[in-house]
């Protein structure tokens, strides 16, 4: 009777809270994905190896790679207007070479490529003290997630990470990224919400830390600032909230986004669905306006107060991210759903490149193509 009492009552909880165990590795990609990459490119199959052979250009993703690093203090701005960043370019490039060289590791089996990743790892386990000044948030969200997802990479596939090393590692994560988005950013435009969701998911998965993890799946559905889902996509047609703003945050804002569904859905959550499948209202919204298409426009003003549009933005239209191939694939592959705009924008840039920065992990066509 009890066996049965509990059985009925989780029905009734939300999900994430009924969930066990984190699954290993399974940040943005889990065994399966990761056997999957690396038998595609193996086989030399489309459209995975042509994708390949653009990241396998990428100077990041060499075991080559000359890390910048490591730094005590990382910034993307001064603490004051016109105040040079501390190391944005090369702290950003070091995340990326950690992550690009874990999955080099991953494709082709060669333990240069990890070693490579551990050693920026370590270094800046060893080192880094603190992300500030202004964009602090930024900077620990998406430098973060993508360090991190290096980490859970190299930790589950016996690449020869040290376990005294992965102890170091997760104390920086703890003591140095996590404090600096713990209470997300809502004094700001939507992208920066959204990337502390993410962040805030990644670190907690790999720090196995539950409390963590549900704090960004519940601030993605209730939260107070502008990169809730709801208050991302303001609405049903897809608008988003800086879609009067400029294009190319808001690709940035939705990237975000997806790439948070994708960290859930690796540990057995769908958040892609959510709110009536709003996160893909906002792709295809997106896309198609950037596609050359006339789109609804709603005047807003955001939760803050500041940011007040009256006409969707031209600014940055038709310049595209590289954030599609990841959503595409998750609603035409797994949900057997018809994005249309989304495919139209997936197929115009695939293969998908190397990303704004290091707002996104980039190269999805690679990463994120199904069978």
């Amino acid at each position: 009777m009890n066996k049965i009492f509990i059985l009925i009552f989780s029905l009734f909880l939300p999900i994430h809270l009924t969930a066990q165990a984190f699954v290993h590795p399974g940040i943005l990609h889990n065994s399966e994905a990761l056997h999957r990459i690396k038998t595609a490119v193996k086989e030399k199959k489309e459209p995975w190896i042509s994708g390949y052979e653009v990241f396998n250009l990428d100077f990041r993703a060499s075991y080559n790679y000359k890390m910048n690093g490591p730094y005590e203090f990382v910034s993307r701005t001064g603490s004051k207007p016109g105040e040079p960043n501390l190391y944005k370019k090369e702290f950003e490039d070091d995340c990326l070479a950690s992550y690009y060289n874990a999955i080099q590791w991953i494709i082709t089996g060669n333990k240069q490529h990890a070693e490579k990743s551990i050693e920026i790892m370590n270094g800046y386990s060893g080192k880094l003290k603190g992300i500030i000044n202004r964009d602090k948030e930024l900077m620990s969200s998406l430098c973060g997630f993508l360090i991190v997802n290096a980490a859970e990479i190299i930790r589950y596939t016996n690449a020869g990470w040290k376990d005294g090393d992965v102890i170091s590692f997760e104390t920086m994560v703890g003591d140095v990224f996590y404090p600096v988005i713990e209470n997300f950013a809502t004094f700001a435009n939507g992208n920066w919400d959204a990337a502390c969701i993410k962040g805030m998911m990644a670190f907690g998965v790999f720090l196995n830390d539950k409390k963590m993890f549900d704090r960004a799946v519940n601030y993605y559905y209730k939260g107070e600032g502008n990169g809730r889902l709801t208050h991302y996509i303001i609405n049903e047609a897809g608008q988003c909230q800086e879609s009067g703003r400029d294009q190319g945050h808001t690709m940035f804002g939705l990237g975000c986004l997806a790439e948070a569904c994708e960290v859930a859905y690796n540990q057995g959550l769908d958040l892609y669905s959510a709110e009536n499948y709003r996160l893909l209202k906002g792709f295809e919204y997106t896309a198609k306006y950037n596609l050359g298409f006339d789109v609804s426009f709603n005047e807003w003003l955001d939760r803050t107060g500041k940011y007040h549009h009256v006409k969707i933005a031209d600014q940055d239209r038709g310049n595209w991210r590289g954030v599609f191939e990841i959503v595409l694939n998750h609603y035409h592959k797994r949900m057997k759903l018809n994005p249309f705009y989304t495919r139209m924008a997936a197929e115009k840039l695939r293969p998908e490149g190397q990303p704004w920065t290091a707002d996104h992990p980039g190269y999805g066509t690679l990463l994120f193509t199904l069978e």
